[in-house]
């Protein structure tokens, strides 16, 4: 066997589990956030979150990149749109997926990391 066959039998052996945040009302923010988006953001989106699945932590530019002074990573999804989400890693090898936003300007707004922290702290306190 090859090393790249052994390679991607080890990464697709690895998986990460991507898990949605889910709030006290049983919605999921961010799925219901990309299920909005016209077919081709969707498309890239799918893709990206297949990537971070199969990748986890190992995965990195462009498509993901840290939120400098937060424990949050922005998943990019690049193009016209500039589509972000926001996630972290817990424990188990899972991803949370906390918050997904169109990025209209350079930094991350405050507003929008401030939505992944509340969200983050209820995911928590509920043992979600």
């Amino acid at each position: 066997m090859g090393i790249f066959k052994i390679a991607s039998k080890m990464l697709i052996n690895e998986k990460w589990n991507i898990v949605y945040y889910k709030n006290v009302s049983g919605e999921y923010p961010v799925y219901d956030f990309i299920d909005k988006l016209e077919a081709k953001s969707k498309s890239k989106i799918i893709n990206t979150i297949d990537l971070l699945e199969i990748y986890g932590i190992k995965l990195g530019a462009p498509h993901v990149k840290k939120v400098t002074g937060t424990g949050f990573w922005e998943l990019r999804i690049l193009g016209g749109d500039n589509i972000r989400i926001l996630y972290i890693a817990i424990t188990g090898r899972v991803f949370l997926l906390l918050h997904g936003f169109i990025k209209k300007v350079q930094k991350t707004p405050k507003r929008e990391i401030k939505t992944a922290v509340m969200r983050l702290k209820d995911y928590r306190q509920r043992g979600a």
